[in-house]
């Protein structure tokens, strides 16, 4: 048995390192489309923005209002438009800000603020890159390490776990044996001692 346990947990470990080598470089494409979701969004908005730099002294709001008060039902809904295009820039440029800190801070957002879409398509587009930075090699080590503690952790309460049921096991079939109606081994029960 330790024989496998020191298998899986070299195997784990090797694993877990490139597993967490493979991060970083996600992590970069992912900034990467989002940029370029940011990028196509800012031209999608820089007509609107000539507009209203013309007419409203450079005012988006100014200009969406305007839309959403006109009675023509066609204007009215272009002022919803480049409201929600205007809440997609904010929205992919408070994103962007975020994932300037380090590689840890990049991790610990996309860990709890990651965009579904964007995600699903990083990843169906992504070609496997590790990192070799220091922060990247860094963050492999500390990965695999944590991952490993895990895996130890689970191991031995596992197998404590697995003691304790076979001792319990032991226990019962011995007491069930002594319990049994006094008949031990190799004799019947209800047989008499003289011969």
């Amino acid at each position: 048995m330790a024989y496998i346990r020191g298998l899986i947990d070299r195997l784990l470990l090797i694993g877990a390192v490139v597993a967490g080598g493979l991060v970083p470089g996600f992590m970069a494409q992912y900034r990467q489309r989002l940029g370029g979701r940011l990028d196509q969004a800012l031209i999608d908005l820089s007509p609107w923005q000539k507009i209203a730099d013309q007419y409203f002294h450079g005012d988006l709001a100014s200009l969406i209002q305007y839309h959403l008060a006109s009675k023509d039902p066609t204007f009215h809904s272009e002022g919803g438009a480049i409201s929600a295009l205007l809440a997609s820039v904010q929205h992919l440029q408070r994103q962007v800000a975020a994932l300037h800190g380090n590689l840890f801070q990049q991790a610990a957002y996309l860990a709890w603020h990651a965009d579904p879409q964007i995600a699903r398509a990083t990843l169906a587009d992504w070609v496997p890159t590790f990192g070799l930075s220091a922060d990247a090699l860094l963050f492999a080590l500390i990965f695999a390490v944590s991952l490993w503690l895990v895996f130890q952790a689970g191991w031995s309460l596992t197998a404590t776990g697995g003691r304790r049921l076979a001792a319990r096991l032991r226990r019962g079939s011995v007491n069930a044996q002594s319990h049994g109606g006094g008949a031990g081994p190799g004799r019947t029960p209800g047989a008499s001692d003289s011969s």
